[in-house]
């Protein structure tokens, strides 16, 4: 039994290896480019923004949105800068107070045993991190070093609110939590309930749940109104039949999960070949809440027409073993080949659905055997004349 681990196991792995070596591949058209690409990360860049003075209205986004490298040298820079600058301040304070000076022993200074500017650093330090060696402390001989260290603790405080509170949300940031959601590397078109319907797979390797989990679809495709106008990138709603009724999804194991192609779909008009040479790209996104930290993460993926296989349907992954479900993920994008017309939706609409079809079918299946049937046995009795 496979168990659902934190941690993305190796089966998942071999998983990744049987669809590779078992699904038919497919090049995608040259020149064509992904709106979603298939780990999720949306495929626009943003080019020619003139004002970019509104990314340091909200400068902690702006800070959470960098790279770890940027955002480990501004942590460290502005800890190292603000110890500077007070440093200085309380360099100045004592110059002007003469604490730098020799003096007797009847002499109070502002703050004690600063000699040098690195003395006044280390005491900068000592302040703003509340380390206190007790070799440096602040007298009540000069209210403007008691207004300083008041001001520093302050700043100190925004500081390690600011900073320590980044690098809390990059690593609980929620596209971590979507790095254990897993979608199917192709989709299937097959019959399902008398009906052409379109389906995906999608997984949690996590033993932990993602509360109320839904799933949204949207065809991306070049379209052309009424009026001329082109739209390259029309996002299409399209509707879904999730295993439990509801836009709601349990996700305790891997759901398959189906649109019907009828007359309100998209795909409604395309066939298998069609498929083929339609350029369009499915969207499908994963949107729930992390039961540990009850933030909402949301996973996406998308498939060309390309990985679109029509004909195919998944192969079961659950399985009951000792008195539990076991959930073989080496299987989970694995498909097996079954009988659907390579019509569209909307040709079997117009002959009378699935149910007329096979009938069709069954008939010329029927006859084709027959006529087989009749060959062969002329062929035996020319062979073997005196067996009859």
């Amino acid at each position: 039994m496979l168990s659902r681990k934190g941690l993305i196991p190796e089966d998942y792995l071999l998983t990744r290896l049987a669809e590779d070596v078992l699904q038919p591949k497919f090049k995608a058209k040259p020149g064509k480019a992904r709106f979603i690409a298939k780990n999720g990360t949306c495929n626009v860049a943003h080019t020619n923004i003139r004002e970019q003075g509104r990314f340091l209205q909200d400068v902690f986004t702006t800070l959470v949105d960098l790279k770890w490298l940027h955002t480990i040298i501004i942590f460290t820079m502005s800890f190292l800068c603000s110890w500077l600058l007070f440093g200085m301040i309380w360099w100045l304070v004592a110059f002007a107070h003469g604490d730098l000076d020799q003096r007797g022993d009847d002499f109070v200074p502002c703050v004690t045993d600063i000699h040098s500017f690195s003395s006044a650093f280390l005491f900068s330090i000592e302040v703003q991190v509340t380390i206190g060696f007790g070799g440096r402390m602040i007298t009540e001989e000069c209210v403007s070093a008691i207004i300083i260290l008041i001001v520093q603790n302050i700043v100190g405080l925004v500081i390690n609110a600011i900073m320590l509170g980044c690098i809390f949300m990059k690593t609980a940031q929620a596209h971590r939590r979507a790095e254990t959601l897993i979608f199917s590397k192709h989709a299937v078109i097959s019959v399902r309930n008398n009906k052409l319907c379109f389906m995906i797979r999608i997984g949690d390797l996590r033993k932990s749940m993602i509360i109320s989990a839904t799933v949204r679809m949207q065809v991306v495709r070049r379209t052309t109104t009424e009026e001329g106008e082109v739209v390259p990138l029309d996002q299409i709603d399209i509707q879904m039949d999730n295993p439990v009724g509801t836009n709601g999804v349990f996700l305790v194991s891997p759901l398959i999960i189906c649109h019907v192609i009828d007359k309100d779909s998209p795909l409604y008009d395309m066939s298998a070949s069609d498929l083929q040479h339609h350029d369009i790209e499915v969207i499908v996104v994963l949107e729930g809440v992390v039961e540990t930290t009850g933030i909402t993460t949301q996973a996406r993926t998308s498939y060309l027409a390309e990985e679109i296989l029509w004909g195919q349907r998944f192969v079961p992954t659950v399985s009951e073993e000792d008195g539990m479900y076991a959930v073989d993920y080496s299987k989970f994008g694995n498909t097996v080949k079954v009988p659907t017309p390579c019509c569209s939706a909307k040709k079997l609409d117009e002959v009378g659905g699935i149910a007329q079809f096979k009938l069709k079918e069954g008939i010329t299946l029927r006859a084709s055997v027959r006529r087989r049937r009749t060959v062969a046995r002329r062929s035996r009795l020319e062979s073997h004349p005196t067996s009859t």
